[in-house]
């Protein structure tokens, strides 16, 4: 009999409590082993406990959820699911939470709170199981004086005209927030044209991109509806809405709309990809990220056979292997590679192919 997955709640709320603990031991294959009203009292719990997963809410007494995630990610680093309300300030406190190493978060309702839990109950356990298998890293403890932020890159080369015609995709899911930045600040101001699918739900890739753009020497947003695709330039699918690309005339322009999901996603990387391979062809660069699923793996191939060029997130740099194992074992990567060597990937390739398929008639 396989093992269970065994799940510490932390969370104010004593109904939250009860009902995340309600939820989770529904499920045959994890059992909620504790609860916890604040850090403090959960860091007694998870001593004595071990536990394979925490759910961590982000408002709590005595110390709130970011001050303990950052400690529990430098002394005792292990999956945490953070549970964030859907405000403007509840997205920047989850973008740091990411950011400090939580695989994943859950959207809870301000109003409703009980009827809310119950209705995500599908999305919060198959979190804790992503979760359980993610690949979570000690976090570096800040050196005196440094800022919070990471720092702009200090020296990039210029590509030039080499970036008018051309368009990356990039395809991510859990861990992919920090994956994405770490490719995008690596790319020079003249970079092309980026469009990010995310799998991330309404309310918080408005602050996500914030973040992204403060960073990076491109601008980046939130993709906009018929808006035109420009060189120097990064667009974020919006949650709930599917991002792709479309040709009108000379140019190309973004495509934001409504509609089922697609592999369970809305954002689909399926979605993106397919039109990439349709619209842009051998003038396309993919990069597919960590994630959990096969979302956009299919698709990813249908690039490739359209004259892309094709990189994936290697599996020891990955949060979750699931998306870049797909999308590898449907023969759609040219190269795989670990996440700090794509970006300079895409550019050496940019600049060998530079008079390929770059001009259209």
């Amino acid at each position: 009999m396989s093992s269970k997955i065994r799940v510490v709640v932390v969370d104010d709320s004593a109904l939250v409590r009860g009902l995340l603990a309600e939820i989770i031991d529904r499920q045959p294959d994890m059992m909620c082993i504790g609860a916890a009203a604040d850090p403090l009292v959960a860091r007694e719990m998870i001593r004595n406990l071990n536990p394979d997963v925490i759910t961590l809410d982000i408002e709590m007494p005595r110390m709130d959820g970011i001050d303990f995630l950052s400690r529990l990610m430098r002394l005792r680093p292990m999956p945490v699911v953070m549970v964030s309300t859907l405000t403007e300030r509840g997205a920047d406190v989850t973008m740091k939470a990411l950011e400090l190493g939580a695989v994943d978060f859950v959207a809870k309702p301000k109003i409703g709170v009980a009827d809310g839990l119950r209705q995500l109950g599908a999305d919060i356990t198959d979190k804790i199981r992503t979760a359980a298998k993610a690949r979570v890293h000690r976090l570096a403890a800040p050196a005196a004086g440094t800022p919070a932020a990471p720092a702009k890159p200090v020296t990039m080369a210029s590509l030039g005209r080499l970036s008018t015609e051309k368009i990356i995709f990039i395809g991510a899911s859990t861990g992919g927030t920090e994956a994405t930045r770490e490719v995008l600040v690596n790319l020079p101001a003249d970079s092309p044209a980026v469009m990010i699918t995310q799998h991330m739900p309404p309310g918080f890739t408005k602050s996500y991109a914030a973040r992204l753009n403060s960073l990076c020497r491109i601008r980046v947003a939130e993709a906009q509806d018929g808006e035109r695709v420009l060189p120097g330039h990064a667009y974020i699918a919006p949650g709930g809405f599917h991002l792709s690309v479309e040709r009108s005339g000379a140019n190309y322009v973004a495509r934001v709309q409504d509609g089922e999901p697609v592999n369970r996603h809305k954002p689909s990387v399926e979605v993106l990809f397919e039109s990439a391979a349709r619209v842009v062809g051998r003038n396309a660069l993919a990069v597919m990220l960590t994630g959990m699923g096969a979302d956009g793996a299919k698709a990813m191939r249908t690039m490739r056979d359209a004259g892309s060029f094709n990189l994936v997130q290697d599996e020891n740099s990955c949060v979750v292997f699931g998306m870049p194992r797909e999308a590898i074992a449907h023969g759609a990567a040219h190269e795989v590679l670990p996440l700090t060597q794509i970006a300079p990937r895409l550019i050496e390739w940019l600049r060998a192919n530079a008079g390929l398929a770059t001009s259209r008639v």
